[in-house]
């Protein structure tokens, strides 16, 4: 089989992805402050419009695995350039939506393409980008990925009280049409470990959609039904009962869309199970103190969103600088500091956040968990990536995005309840006592993910056989598509 011809321009090729990944980031948190003018114009229960949120995360969560394994088999760009499609024409649907049922189905379908286009853009970089010049590639996604958090609550906020809440949504159609043809031209085929002979894996696929379904969706419930409702525990139980056969099913089949040899490599579970803290931490504290200053403070959604950006606008500045020197130092020290940082920035915010609290009074700890945020996204990125050949880059990635996923719906969800056993949205007061009691939840779990990134890959990792691909087998599972040995750190 020859080799696919090489891209002219790998930086081309990851600002494509970049992009796109940027939309789907953009569109996770975009949303929430629009529900009161939604509901105003599409009318609807308040937990109809809830699903608004959480249909966009339950299809995003349960597909990543698919999208993931789809790509390696027919084409990571033409399995792309379908994501992207789906995204951009649910997009168009949303912001025409007539009713509440319309625009919770559109989500749906924008979850499934971001499903589809996340961990593909990885595998995309790793295919275009040489492993010596990753680190600043990754910084660049990482960076423009966590524009895309840091804008969606001032998006939001200014579209809202600017113009018309479809605008949320019209927004991404021309980004989507025009990046369509760019990325076409732009980006080389290529396939995962196999290529375009490796059979799909249904068995798996059904298995890992039906038991991160049933997990997602009892977590989600468990914010509105609480933790003893039997629709959650079901639910909940179900997806752990499933995902444990999901995960016999792969030690078995000949072609699993998740090698579990990946997760025999201590560095590469130690990555990520601090992703897995890092979201249950980080996503879980964002959806509070995203509130604070409209519920406690009596903001609009713009200023609420603005006064943010100290927090969520550090990860685009520290980002790149974080994947240029996890080359140079390795990601072990960057992660154990930013993990660390996020702990005391949250820490810190529970410490002083009363009603009346003056703004300047946060500035430093939000500019402290965004950094942390900044040194964590790219070494991460590149950890993940390091410690699995190219060909199995997809099925990695998407592996660890589902991870990040589910650690950010526990956040939320265990965050959520601790917050309404001791506050509420009735009174100010009420919401801040809340929030003081739920934060340090936060910070404990990322001060556990500091101690677990000292397991993560170091400056000169020695090679690990179980996660690298030798060379035979590098050419008996689609070399010529690009795929290369990497170290696993």
């Amino acid at each position: 089989m020859s080799p696919p011809p090489a891209l002219s321009n790998p930086f081309r090729a990851v600002l494509i992805v970049a992009v796109a990944v940027f939309m789907t980031s953009l569109d996770n948190l975009v949303v929430g402050v629009a529900l009161p003018s939604i509901k105003a114009d599409l009318g609807g229960s308040l937990e109809a419009l809830e699903w608004t949120v959480n249909a966009y995360t339950l299809a995003f969560a349960v597909f990543l695995l698919t999208g993931a394994a789809l790509g390696d088999r027919f084409g990571r760009k033409r399995t792309f350039l379908v994501g992207l499609t789906l995204f951009t024409g649910a997009s168009a649907v949303a912001a025409m939506a007539g009713s509440v049922e319309v625009l919770v189905g559109a989500r749906a379908v924008q979850g499934l393409g971001a499903a589809i286009i996340t961990p593909l853009s990885l595998a995309i970089l790793a295919d275009a980008v040489p492993a010596d010049r990753r680190g600043p590639a990754i910084g660049l996604w990482g960076a423009v990925s966590g524009l895309g958090v840091a804008l969606g609550p001032a998006v939001g906020g200014a579209v809202v009280e600017g113009t018309h809440w479809s605008w949320i949504f019209w927004l991404n159609v021309p980004v989507g049409l025009l990046l369509l043809p760019i990325a076409w031209r732009g980006l080389r085929e290529s396939y995962g470990e196999g290529g375009r002979s490796t059979p799909i894996d249904r068995p798996g696929l059904v298995l890992s959609s039906v038991g991160l379904f049933g997990l997602t969706f009892g977590i989600v419930r468990s914010q509105v039904l609480g933790w003893g409702s039997t629709t959650v525990l079901v639910s909940i139980a179900t997806g752990i009962v499933v995902l444990a056969a999901f995960l016999l099913w792969q030690r078995r089949t000949v072609a699993p869309m998740l090698p579990l040899r990946l997760f025999r490599s201590v560095p590469f579970s130690a990555t990520n199970l601090l992703v897995f803290a890092m979201f249950f931490g980080m996503f879980g504290s964002i959806f509070l103190l995203g509130q604070f200053f409209q519920v406690a403070q009596g903001m609009g959604p713009l200023e609420a969103g603005l006064r943010t950006l100290p927090w969520t606008g550090m990860p685009v500045i520290v980002a790149p600088i974080a994947g240029i020197l996890a080359d140079r130092i390795g990601a072990r020290p960057l992660l154990v500091a930013g993990m660390a940082l996020q702990a005391i920035g949250l820490l810190w915010l529970a410490s002083v956040t009363r009603v009346d609290v003056a703004y300047g009074a946060l500035i430093v700890p939000f500019v402290l968990s965004g950094a942390g945020m900044g040194l964590v996204i790219a070494p991460v990125t590149g950890a993940v990536l390091a410690a699995a050949p190219t060909a199995l880059a997809g099925k990695a990635s998407g592996a660890t995005n589902a991870i990040r996923e589910t650690g950010g719906v526990f956040g939320v969800a265990i965050l959520a309840t601790v917050f309404a056993s001791s506050g509420s949205y009735l009174s100010p007061q009420e919401f801040a006592d809340g929030l003081r009691a739920a934060i340090p939840i936060g910070g404990a779990v990322l001060a556990v993910g500091a101690l677990i990134g000292l397991l993560t890959p170091g400056r000169r990792p020695a090679a690990d056989p179980v996660a690298i691909a030798t060379d035979d087998e590098a050419a008996d599972h689609g070399a010529g598509e690009g795929a290369e040995p990497v170290a696993v750190g």
